[in-house]
């Protein structure tokens, strides 16, 4: 589905179905150097079960036309263009990594401006500050893909995946360097990796953002993540005024590591 905006055109994957306004809806943004298809089991299910399923391509990202957020607020005010656009009354923010913190930076922004509109918002993969080290930072520019492989090797914590995900014996490295490649050889103009990681690390708004959020909000943490550690997100639950916690035996890419428990942990939380 590709949604115009006043700036540019986005792409947001549905699911197969199309957008029905009297269902509820579920956003997902995803991380760095990632597209809308790390959510395709969560997506797939929920678009099945009664929701609309908007799973976007960040600007400058893949299908999606405009240029690449430099901040994550400026991502945010994207995600909120998209709920103005498509004249969503309510809506689910899910975001993973990056998208974490867009989601929460959209919640809260949009709480001033339509208050009630983010129904849920959905951390998956969280941590505050999502500090980038220098080292990888710098790589991200001169050695784009060494980055890539280290970037894989800290955000999973096993070789393959469960049958529900990708299939038996589907290599989790080599899939999600494939995709991270991809993405990257998306936009020859401006590159998304380090443009990603250096909205992550200049990120300072979180503490602010937190307690403007009223609505009930789920942490969904890997138990094994070097990337974003469960214990790096405690900052955000302690000030999250409606938190649920849920950890995951997975590393960072939990939507593949533990592609089941991340979707029964929505299952739950979205019941109406």
């Amino acid at each position: 589905m590709i949604i115009s905006l006043p700036t540019h055109t986005l792409y947001a994957y549905t699911g197969g179905k199309d957008f029905n306004p009297a269902q509820p809806t579920a956003v997902f943004i995803h991380g760095v150097l990632n597209d809308h298809s790390v959510w395709i089991l969560q997506t797939r299910y929920l678009a099945h079960h009664g929701w609309n399923v908007l799973a976007i391509d960040l600007p400058g990202h893949c299908k999606s036309a405009g240029t690449p957020p430099q901040s994550v607020e400026e991502a945010a005010d994207t995600v909120i263009a998209l709920l103005d656009a498509l004249k969503i009354e309510k809506a689910a923010l899910i975001g993973h990594s990056f998208g974490s913190l867009i989601a929460l930076e959209a919640t809260a922004r949009d709480a001033q401006k339509s208050p009630g509109r983010v129904s849920h918002l959905v951390m998956v993969g969280t941590a505050y500050p999502m500090r980038v080290s220098p080292a990888l930072l710098d790589l991200s520019v001169s050695a784009p893909f060494k980055a890539i492989d280290m970037v894989n090797a800290f955000s999973h914590s096993t070789l393959a995946p469960p049958p529900s995900a990708l299939g038996p014996g589907t290599w989790l490295y080599g899939g999600s360097k494939a995709l991270m490649r991809r993405v990257l050889a998306s936009n020859t103009q401006i590159n998304v990796f380090h443009t990603g990681f250096k909205a992550c690390d200049n990120y300072v708004g979180a503490e602010a953002a937190m307690p403007q959020v009223t609505c009930p909000t789920l942490f969904v943490l890997g138990s094994a993540d070097q990337m974003t550690p469960a214990k790096a997100a405690q900052s955000l639950i302690q000030l999250c005024a409606q938190p649920t916690v849920a950890q995951l035996p997975a590393g960072h890419s939990l939507m593949t590591e533990a592609p089941e428990g991340v979707l029964q942990a929505l299952k739950d939380f979205l019941k109406p």
